[in-house]
C-alpha cells in the first residue's frame, strides 16, 4: 500500500504539474512550484495519516473513479469534472505562466497559498471524522455506511465541498490568474449540483439522513445555503 500511495500520488501531481508547465511554455514559474509544493506536502501527509489511522478509507480514495454501485449520473459528472479540471489548469498556465494576462498582487498570491493550505486542512478534518468519504456518490453497504454528524458535519452537511471552495479559490490566486478565478463560480455551481444529487440518494438509501438534515440546516455555507 505504501508503494501504491507513493506511485499514484506522485503520478497525479506530476501530470498536473506537466499540464501547468506545458501551457506556461517554461519551467520558470515560482507560483506553480509553490502550488505543487503545497500539494505534494499536504497530499503525502494526509495519505500517510490515513495509512496509519484509516487504511480502508485510503483504499477507497485511491480506487478507480467509477464504482459498480455508484449513481449513474455521478459517473458522467466525474468525467466532466476531469475534463474541466484539465482545461482549468491549462487556462491558468496560459494566463499566469505564458501570456501574463492577469496582474495579481503578491498579497493576493499569498492569500491564495493560505486558502489552498486551508482547503487541504479541511479535507484532513473530513477524513478524521468520516470514514465513508469515498470519491463516488454511493452508499457503502459493504462497510455498514452510517450517517456522520461529528466534527465539521455539525456545521454543514457537505464540509468536503465547502473545503473544496477554499482550494478552488486559493489555487488561481496563488498561480496569479484572474481568469482561473473567474471559472471558479461555475465550479462551485457544479459542487452544489452534486451536493443536491448526493442528498437525494442519501435521503432515499441511508437510514437517519433525513433526521440529520433537519438538525444541520446548511449544505455548504452557514447562513447562506
Amino acid at each position: 500500500m505504501i508503494r501504491r500511495v507513493v506511485v499514484q500520488t506522485t503520478l497525479t501531481i506530476v501530470v498536473m504539474g506537466a499540464i501547468l508547465f506545458v501551457a506556461a511554455g517554461h519551467w520558470r514559474w515560482p507560483q506553480a512550484w509553490a502550488w505543487l509544493a503545497v500539494l505534494v506536502l499536504s497530499s503525502f501527509a494526509i495519505s500517510f495519516w490515513l495509512l496509519v489511522h484509516d487504511p480502508k478509507l485510503l483504499e477507497s480514495r485511491m480506487s478507480l473513479p467509477w464504482h459498480r454501485d455508484q449513481m449513474r449520473w455521478d459517473r458522467f459528472f466525474m468525467l466532466a469534472v476531469a475534463v474541466a479540471f484539465v482545461g482549468w489548469l491549462a487556462l491558468m498556465g496560459l494566463d499566469g505562466g505564458r501570456f501574463g494576462w492577469s496582474e495579481v498582487p503578491l498579497a493576493a498570491e499569498v492569500m491564495g497559498g493560505v486558502l489552498t493550505v486551508l482547503g487541504m486542512a479541511v479535507t484532513w478534518q473530513i477524513f478524521r471524522f468520516n470514514s465513508f468519504a469515498a470519491p463516488q456518490v454511493r452508499v457503502q453497504v459493504e462497510r455498514a455506511h452510517r450517517v456522520v454528524s461529528e466534527g465539521p458535519y455539525r456545521i454543514v452537511r457537505h464540509p468536503m465541498y465547502a473545503g473544496a471552495i477554499f482550494w478552488l479559490v486559493g489555487t488561481p490566486l496563488l498561480l496569479g490568474s484572474w481568469w482561473g478565478l473567474a471559472v471558479v463560480p461555475l465550479m462551485i455551481v457544479g459542487l452544489a449540483f452534486r451536493a443536491v444529487g448526493e442528498e437525494r440518494m442519501l435521503r432515499r438509501e441511508l437510514a437517519g439522513y433525513d433526521e440529520y438534515a433537519r438538525r444541520v440546516r446548511w449544505r455548504l455555507v452557514p447562513g447562506i445555503w
